[in-house]
């Protein structure tokens, strides 16, 4: 049986996830977060993705996506595709690096994309791997919040103005 097309459309948000295969880790070295990056970065140039939010946990990743053009699926097979040949290539492995097909939860933009951003970004501070939000350095919080300038890959303009720069920093730095 095939599984079920995606829904794509221009303007879309999706809250996308994809978890290391068999829960494995993703990321085993920073080099390996650096490259995910800069794949993510290709992807979001080449498919004309806004890349509102993203965090990369040790055994899987979040992104908050807009696609300007209906392009998620192609996109998401190429940065988990080329992620995947270079990770086996840089490890001496071989096989799936990812477990099953990427999960993309199709939501909306003006009522869910704070909250998201938010979310996505707590990841590790409700894992208890740092204190602060600011204290993960892979994530798009520090940039967002105005610790450090943000990467090409990252639109912040939407989720800065409706929550405003410093706001945002304090709003998300801590969980309660």
């Amino acid at each position: 049986m095939a599984r079920p097309l995606r829904i794509e459309y221009p303007g879309a948000l999706y809250h996308v996830t994809c978890r290391g295969n068999a829960r494995g880790k993703v990321f085993l070295v920073d080099p390996d977060r650096e490259f995910f990056l800069q794949v993510l970065a290709q992807a979001v140039e080449r498919f004309n993705w806004l890349c509102h939010a993203y965090c990369q946990m040790t055994n899987h990743y979040h992104l908050l996506i807009e696609t300007v053009d209906p392009t998620l699926a192609r996109g998401m097979r190429q940065l988990n595709g080329v992620y995947t040949q270079e990770f086996n290539r840089r490890h001496s492995r071989t096989g799936h690096v990812f477990q099953g097909r990427y999960k993309a939860i199709l939501v909306e933009k003006d009522a869910y994309l704070l909250e998201l951003a938010r979310y996505v970004v707590l990841n590790p501070v409700r894992a208890k791997m740092v204190r602060s939000a600011k204290d993960w350095p892979w994530s798009s919080y520090r940039a967002t919040a105005g610790i450090e300038a943000a990467p090409p890959l990252l639109t912040t303009d939407w989720v800065l103005e409706h929550n405003g720069a410093t706001g945002l920093g304090l709003a998300i730095a801590h969980t309660s």
